[in-house]
This record gives C-alpha cells, sequence and structure tokens, in this order.
C-alpha cells in the first residue's frame, strides 16, 4: 500500500505534538499541586475555603486578561459566539468543580473525595463510548484501571473512611465538572484560544462564586496575618499570589494547552501525577514523607497513563494510513 507524503508527514508530526502536549500537561499537574499547600496555609489563619478559591480564580482572571484581550483583538464576535463553552468551563470546570469537591470533603474522608473527583479519566473514557459507540481499545481499557489502582494507592483509600450517600454525589459531580475541564479545554481552537477560554472560564467562575458567597451558600472569609509555609513565617499576601498566579493563570493556560494537544482522555491521565505532585511538595514544605504505597501508586498512575497513551497513538497512526 503506497502512503501520501502529507499523511507521512501528519504520522511523523504525532510524538512531536504529543512530547509537547505531555510537557504542558506535566507544567500544570505540577502548578495544581502547589495549590493544597498554599492554600492551607491560608485557611491555617483562619480563611474559609470559598475565600481562597474566590480570590485565587478572580486573581488568575486578572493577571490573564491583558494577554487575553490582546489574543482576541479583532475577533470578538467569534469569540463572543463561543459562550456555551466559556459557560460550560467557568461554571463546572472551574466553579462546579471545586465547589462540589469542598461540599464533599464535609461529609467524606479527604481520600475518598479525591478519588471521586479524580475518576473523571473513567467518566471521559464512557463519555466517549457512549457518544461515538466506538468501544475503547483493549489498552485504554486496561490503563484505565490500572490509574485508578495507582490513585487509590497515592490516596490510601484502603484505611480509614468515612462515607455518605449525598457525599458521594457531590463527590461525582465533582468529577463531572474535572472531566468538564478537560473535555471544554480541548476545544480551544483559533476563534477561542487557550489563553482566552482560560479567561473567560475563570471570570465566569470567580463571578458564578461571589454570588453563591453573597447570597450565604458559599463561606467567605478573609483573615490577614502571618501563615507558615515551608517552615518559614511571610504575609498572607505571598501564598494568595502564588495560588493565584502559579496554581491559577499558569496551571489553568497549559491545562487547556494540553488538552487541545493531547485530547481530553490522555490530558485528564496526566492530570492524575498532580496528586503525586502534591505528595512530593507536602515532604519538601512540611516535611511529610510519602509512604511506600504512595511512590508505588505514583509508579502505577504512570504505567497507566503510558498505556492509553500508547493504545491512542496506535488509533490515530491507523486512521491516519486508512
Amino acid at each position: 500500500m503506497t502512503v501520501s507524503q502529507p499523511v507521512l508527514d501528519e504520522r511523523a508530526s504525532l510524538p512531536t505534538r504529543a512530547g509537547g502536549g505531555l510537557t504542558l500537561a506535566l507544567i500544570s499537574a505540577a502548578a495544581f499541586s502547589l495549590a493544597g499547600p498554599f492554600g492551607q496555609s491560608l485557611m491555617a489563619i483562619g480563611w474559609s475555603p470559598g475565600a481562597v478559591v474566590l480570590l485565587r480564580l478572580t486573581l488568575a482572571t486578572l493577571a490573564l486578561l491583558p494577554l487575553a484581550l490582546r489574543a482576541v483583538a479583532g475577533r470578538w464576535r467569534r469569540t463572543l459566539a463561543a459562550w456555551p463553552l466559556l459557560l460550560a468551563y467557568g461554571a463546572l470546570g472551574a466553579a462546579g468543580c471545586q465547589l462540589f469537591y469542598f461540599m464533599a470533603v464535609q461529609r467524606l474522608s479527604v481520600s475518598v473525595a479525591l478519588m471521586l473527583e479524580y475518576s473523571s479519566p473513567v467518566l471521559i473514557v464512557l463519555g466517549a463510548w457512549l457518544i461515538t459507540r466506538r468501544r475503547p481499545g483493549p489498552m485504554t481499557l486496561v490503563g484505565t484501571v490500572i490509574a485508578m489502582l495507582g490513585l487509590a494507592l497515592v490516596l490510601n483509600v484502603f484505611g480509614g473512611v468515612r462515607l455518605d450517600a449525598l457525599g458521594i454525589v457531590f463527590g461525582l459531580l465533582a468529577a463531572v465538572g474535572s472531566a468538564t475541564y478537560f473535555v471544554v479545554g480541548s476545544r480551544s481552537s483559533a476563534d477561542l484560544p487557550p489563553i482566552v477560554l482560560a479567561t473567560g472560564g475563570l471570570g465566569i467562575g470567580a463571578l458564578i462564586l461571589l454570588v453563591f458567597g453573597l447570597i450565604g451558600v458559599l463561606p467567605l472569609a478573609v483573615v490577614p496575618g502571618q501563615v507558615v509555609l515551608g517552615g518559614v513565617s511571610m504575609g498572607w499576601w505571598v501564598p494568595l499570589l502564588g495560588i493565584a498566579l502559579i496554581s491559577g493563570s499558569v496551571s489553568y493556560a497549559t491545562g487547556i494547552a494540553a488538552s487541545t494537544r493531547l485530547g481530553p482522555r490522555v490530558a485528564s491521565f496526566v492530570g492524575l501525577l498532580e496528586l503525586l505532585f502534591a505528595c512530593l511538595l507536602a515532604w519538601l514544605l512540611v516535611g511529610e514523607r510519602p509512604g511506600a504505597g504512595q511512590l508505588v501508586g505514583g509508579a502505577v498512575i504512570l504505567l497507566g497513563i503510558t498505556l492509553v497513551k500508547w493504545d491512542e497513538l496506535r488509533a490515530s497512526s491507523r486512521e491516519l494510513l486508512g
């Protein structure tokens, strides 16, 4: 069989696109993982989770706004036509995911709440199966199971757990929000660049959280004072800027760019490494050394990601070859 040169060029570009996408996804996961130490240092002096998330999204939006305005110049009408994507990303991917997680963790063990939220790759695989009527490849199915087992090891969900029916519902809704983050993030285009989608989505998410705060559904407590981060005392504004700029602007912008290159399925699996990064940061900043089970879990997650990505690359090659 003779393969045309454009097809060969496209096939050769797959590893390059994948490599760039994986790099962006790893940067995003690492940036997201810093949200834990930054946020915990603020909540330790009396900040409410809602206030931390609201200011994180608000300041991240303001930081990205100049870049977004530059990117959208001359294409306002086409960008505004994508308002359903912006609304979905802001309401579910930004605000909903975090809001439902905090509601879940009030009723469930933290490990169980995180396990439910980070089951979003499973939802993406199953959703694609239902919509396209095409069964995922065997390596994708095996990789999904392996990655979820690794996630369970990292979170130590086999230890003491606290369960509640409504909490499980909230956790699954957080997973829907997480899945929306990856699926909508992969839909960025020339008319809706990643930086514009991130800025618009974060801004909408901040407005939604502000409304919930004003009507009393979401407690918004801000307590200025000194915080301790990594054994060092500093002003409250240091972790606030960190969670907004690094765990906000950088994490969301690179996450969308990664989803565009990798697709929502692979990007969501790479996103599981955020929890491993969080364990390593906890070791560096607060001396919480990860256990052997967590390290093994991280390796198992990597194996699952490798299988899923391998299956996707094989499928892409088969499609190009016809």
